[in-house]
């Protein structure tokens, strides 16, 4: 591959991946992104990388076979209030820039992984707005038109990646801001659950409800960083391990959640409106049937953040430098942050005694849905109206955002489609899939999913389509950590003993019949009446089975009831699969009836066999 067809080469890593693999020089594909940043007249980067500055990055890579490492040679961007050594943290406050002599650990952990960081971005000073206006560095401008904002507040981190000289970027969220952006600029933006990405080396906002985000062309390659990014952190007091969150519901059937019409509203832009609808039905497209939930507890503990105790961590973040400096903080940031000076610890307490109970309370919509569907901003504004009005604009861009980390959920905004009406038609608009903590995969792929019903769509404001990406992996049973177990008799969906597989919340997940290995017999004994399943040498059948997936804390309780001659062993699927699954001692067929021929427990029932 030569210099020229760089210029045509899409950052997405699948075709990073094959341009590596034709034999493109990493120093000359990072050439090309630098060369493409340059052009940057969106006010998007606060610092660009110098050649002196890339070359540690670029020499570590010399010698190293592409392949080797899963990010090789992979341009990514870094939000200007995340550390990168020997270049000045700024956090969009000239006044307040340092130079780190270490860099964060989850961008060296990328680096590691053989990314390269190309350039620091633009932001929302001290990571406060949600519209990317609020920066002595310039208002960040929308890829896709120049005199909407951007969304923030990684405002220039999202731009970079849209307009295709970032493979992918780092941001920050503590109320919306890695979703937002996302949303305006036509991008997959991945909220983590909190504290799976460390917040070492990043200028807190609100320290207890921050985390790290990732901004990505696809929600496979917001995965593929994600999987680098996310470990634990022994210095960051806030990290947490990865943890199984339960059977996946990215591949369907799945129940989501959609707000009651009364907790809706697109401030006047009924495009989105529209988009919204259209996002409803093609999740009902891929098997997902819509739940009405009422939002208004969610939105209750979402303005706690802005307008109870928790603007004091805002304040407690940079109150040095605040009292020092207050000429330097930009007006309706100093106004959100001075708010937090006089809380008192009473109110404080008062607050989280009131989060505690609308989370139970939010927290049981989970019982009814599997994941929650929500616009990710109602609308989109100019810069000039929001700069004319910033604080009620910049209000109405959380209202569905605000709430998510207060109440630990994890979430990933996905693209909708592009507005067919109004002062913002053929601008970009988005959804956002949330669940609780620990579903990061699954939401990933799911969105993939919805995503890609949108067809024929660019990825970000580029030339590059989303038809010509690989999709994103489907969660394994390890990462939901699950275990699949097959079942044939009384534990099938309806019959006697299901409870037992959904009250240690089971879900099924396939219908399908074992491999004909087996011959299959009504046990003597009951109620409930119970088959066994016996392998055979010859002579053996296919038989009905359902697979359930069932978290894998709960296995050894539900193992525990099981009585003989059944037990769990390993049974053997039509597809040559095996899963655990029902088994019977050979010795449990003296007395009980071979009802092979029937090929399985449903159809011996409905002959009229007693249950």
């Amino acid at each position: 591959m030569n210099t020229t067809d760089l210029t045509e080469l899409s950052f997405h890593l699948a075709s990073l991946r094959e341009a590596y693999r034709q034999g493109a020089p990493v120093r000359e594909v990072i050439g090309e992104a630098v060369r493409r940043a340059a052009t940057d007249a969106h006010h998007a980067f606060i610092h660009r990388l110098s050649p002196a500055e890339l070359e540690p990055y670029l020499a570590r890579l010399d010698g190293i076979a592409p392949d080797s490492l899963p990010l090789y040679g992979v341009p990514f961007a870094v939000k200007d209030n995340i550390d990168l050594a020997g270049v000045p943290t700024t956090a969009a406050c000239p006044e307040y820039a340092y130079t780190p002599t270490r860099t964060a650990f989850v961008v060296q952990r990328l680096i590691d992984a053989g990314a390269v960081p190309i350039g620091k971005t633009n932001l929302d000073q001290f990571a406060t707005g949600l519209n990317g206006t609020r920066s002595p560095y310039g208002a960040c401008q929308n890829a896709h038109d120049p005199a909407f904002v951007s969304g923030g507040s990684s405002s220039g981190s999202a731009v970079s990646v849209a307009k295709g000289w970032a493979s992918f970027s780092l941001g920050t969220d503590t109320a919306g801001s890695g979703r937002v952006p996302a949303s305006f600029n036509h991008l997959v933006g991945l909220k983590p659950t909190l504290g799976l990405l460390s917040g070492t080396g990043v200028v807190p906002a609100c320290k207890t409800v921050d985390t790290l985000s990732v901004f990505a062309l696809t929600a496979a390659d917001a995965r593929a960083v994600f999987e680098v990014a996310a470990a634990f952190d022994e210095a960051d007091a806030y990290s947490r391990a990865r943890a199984g969150a339960g059977a996946d519901f990215s591949a369907g059937p799945f129940r989501f959640g959609v707000p009651r019409a009364a907790d809706l509203d697109f401030f006047g832009n009924g495009a989105a409106a529209a988009l919204f609808q259209a996002s409803i039905e093609r999740l009902q497209s891929l098997g997902g049937t819509p739940v009405e939930v009422d939002l208004s507890p969610f939105m209750e503990a979402a303005r706690l953040l802005y307008e109870g105790p928790w603007v004091a961590e805002r304040f407690v973040a940079i109150q040095a430098f605040l009292d020092q400096h207050p000429e330097a903080v930009f007006p309706p940031v100093r106004t959100i942050i001075e708010g937090g000076r006089h809380k008192t610890a009473a109110e404080a307490f008062a607050a989280q005694y009131r989060l505690k109970a609308l989370k139970r309370e939010c927290d049981a919509v989970w019982q009814r849905i599997d994941c929650l569907l929500t616009p990710t901003a109602g609308n989109i504004y100019r810069i000039a109206d929001m700069q004319a009005d910033p604080i009620r604009l910049n209000s109405n861009l959380g209202r569905y955002t605000n709430f998510m980390n207060l109440l630990d959920y994890s979430a990933v905004a996905v693209p909708a489609g592009f507005l067919a009406s109004g002062e913002a038609a053929g601008l970009p608009w988005g959804v956002t899939l949330a669940a609780p903590a620990f579903h990061d995969l699954h939401l990933l792929a799911l969105a993939d999913r919805l995503h890609r019903t949108l067809g024929d769509t660019p990825l970000g404001a580029t030339a590059a389509r989303l038809a010509d990406t690989p999709p994103c992996p489907a969660p394994s049973p390890a990462d939901s950590g699950t275990l699949r177990v097959a079942v044939c008799g009384a534990h099938l969906d309806g019959l006697p003993l299901n409870h037992q597989l959904t009250s240690r919340g089971a879900r099924l997940v396939a219908q399908l019949s074992s491999a004909p290995e087996y011959r299959f017999y009504a046990l003597a004994g009951g109620p409930p009446m119970r088959p066994g399943m016996v392998k055979v040498a010859g002579g053996g059948a296919a038989i009905a089975m359902e697979i359930w997936e069932l978290p894998a804390q709960h296995f050894g309780s539900f193992v525990a009831g099981i009585p003989a001659p059944l037990g769990i062993g390993k049974v053997r699927l039509a597809d040559g699969s095996e899963v655990p699954g029902f088994i019977c001692e050979a010795i449990g067929t003296q007395g009980a009836t071979d009802i092979t021929a029937f090929g399985g427990w449903r159809a011996w029932l409905a002959a009229g066999m007693p249950r």
